[in-house]
């Protein structure tokens, strides 16, 4: 038996109930998940979790792009791209907090909130000056940054933006059609 009308709306939308709840779940197990393994006390470890993680990330992002804009519609490639964006903040993060770690390497960042605050400056581009990479790592990490955000993230959100622009165009047109009386014949 298919559900009701109004379950089917309820189901619907579904996918972006759960994206405040996605984000929180990042963002909680940024600030609650062990973080000390990483670091200058384990650079080989640090490395290549961040760079397995990036690759992984890319892949994701990439197949996600494409569903978006194919204009796939089972599944939630939309959702699911904003929930990879926050991801990649959470991974930048991280492989700050353990990169400051290292003496000289970043002047202004203590917490994890620091990082977490100088990724999304990053991302943003503002760039406020009062946590700043001093260190040559550091430097190159944030240059890794912005060549990631301007590929994939800048990617993600123009094929966010056209679907989302495509959608509104559509149901302007099924509006325009529902209020237009039908034709005599």
């Amino acid at each position: 038996m298919p559900p009701s009308p109004r379950w089917s709306r309820v189901l619907a939308h579904w996918p972006q109930a759960l994206l405040p709840a996605g984000i929180t779940v990042l963002l909680v197990g940024y600030f609650m998940l062990p973080l000390e393994e990483f670091g200058p006390g384990r650079p080989a470890l640090s490395w290549t979790c961040l760079v397995v993680a990036l690759v992984l990330l890319s892949g994701l992002l990439l197949r996600e792009i494409r569903r978006v804009v194919d204009q796939l519609e089972e599944g939630h490639p939309a959702v699911t791209l904003v929930l990879l964006i926050f991801l990649s903040l959470v991974i930048f993060a991280t492989a700050y907090l353990a990169l400051a770690k290292q003496p000289g390497e970043f002047v202004g960042l203590r917490t994890r909130l620091d990082a977490l605050y100088f990724t999304v400056i990053t991302v943003s581009t503002v760039g406020y000056g009062d946590v700043t990479p001093s260190g040559q790592t550091a430097r190159a990490l944030v240059i890794v940054q912005i060549g990631y955000n301007l590929v994939f993230l800048a990617t993600a959100a123009s094929a966010l933006s056209t679907r989302l622009r495509g959608r509104a165009a559509q149901r302007a047109r099924h509006r325009h059609h529902a209020d237009r009386p039908p034709e005599r014949r």
